[in-house]
């Protein structure tokens, strides 16, 4: 698999404003260890709104990180951001995270939390937070741990 197995794709809103999404390539095939290389993207999350202005300036750092001018960002792009591995987990377990919170209380206390947290930490918790049979619980979680109830 490539170096970077994350994009960020720029989708415009009807409201003249835009969202992120974030995808993660992946393997395609019945047989994962003999599918002759083929591979695909999986949409992990996409956020808007108010979850989105929250986080602006994370999302920012992360296109830095990813070697991406923060002014590339607009809502006219059509053409994804390749993110590494590392950022891309960070990224899409704060997607994750703040996408159904209204508090701004509450999702700075999570962004702050996933700030501070080791990367291993960061993985197994992406692990568990991305399985559709156990989003749900993980993704609960990890908020109440993070920035309590």
């Amino acid at each position: 698999m490539s170096d970077k197995p994350f994009r960020l794709w720029v989708y415009p809103r009807p409201d003249g404003s835009y969202g992120l999404t974030l995808s993660q390539k992946v393997r395609v095939g019945a047989n994962p260890t003999n599918n002759h290389g083929k591979t695909g993207w999986r949409r992990l999350v996409r956020l808007w709104g108010l979850p989105l202005a929250a986080v602006a300036e994370d999302i920012l750092a992360a296109l830095k990180q990813s070697g991406h001018r923060p002014g590339e960002l607009k809502r006219e792009r059509r053409l994804p951001f390749e993110m590494p591995e590392e950022v891309g987990v960070r990224l899409g377990l704060l997607f994750m995270m703040v996408k159904p919170l209204s508090r701004g209380d509450r999702i700075a206390a999570i962004a702050r939390g996933l700030k501070a947290m080791p990367i291993e930490e960061a993985y197994y918790w992406f692990s568990k937070c991305s399985q559709p049979h156990l989003l749900y619980r993980a993704r609960r979680a990890l908020r109440i741990l993070l920035a309590g109830e």
